[in-house]
C-alpha cells in the first residue's frame, strides 16, 4: 500500500504519483471503490495529478505574479540598457570615423592655421 500505512498528507511523491498512475485508466466508479480501499479521497487524487501534469511545466509558469513583474521589470531594464549601449556605440563609431577623416584632410591639406 502506497505510504506505508501513514496518512495521505504524508505520503512520498513518488507514493502519489503511483496512486495517480494506477487511477488514470479507471472510471469514476472504479475511482471510487479503489479510494475507498485505500483510504483516500478522489479530490486528493486529482490534485495530485493537477500537480504531476504541471511538474514539468515551465519554470515561468510557477512563477508567482511578483516575481513575475520583477521578471518582466528586469527584461525592461536589459532593453533599455541594450539600446543604450548601441547608440553609444554608434556615437563611438562616428567619432572615430570624423577622426580618420580629420587626418586625411590635414595630410591633404595640411594643418589648419586655426587649431
Amino acid at each position: 500500500m502506497p505510504g506505508n500505512g501513514k496518512q495521505s498528507d504524508k505520503w512520498s511523491s513518488a507514493d502519489k504519483f503511483r496512486v495517480v498512475l494506477e487511477t488514470a485508466p479507471l472510471s469514476e466508479a472504479e475511482l471510487s471503490e479503489y479510494c475507498r480501499r485505500k483510504g483516500i479521497q478522489p479530490e486528493q487524487i486529482r490534485q495530485w495529478r493537477a500537480a504531476c501534469e504541471q511538474a514539468n511545466a515551465p519554470e515561468r509558469a510557477k512563477l508567482s505574479l511578483a516575481q513575475r513583474r520583477e521578471e518582466q521589470a528586469a527584461q525592461k531594464q536589459i532593453r533599455d540598457l541594450e539600446r543604450e549601449l548601441k547608440r553609444k556605440n554608434a556615437a563611438l563609431a562616428e567619432t572615430a570615423a570624423l577622426l580618420v577623416l580629420r587626418k586625411k584632410a590635414e595630410a591633404i591639406w595640411g594643418r589648419d592655421e586655426e587649431d
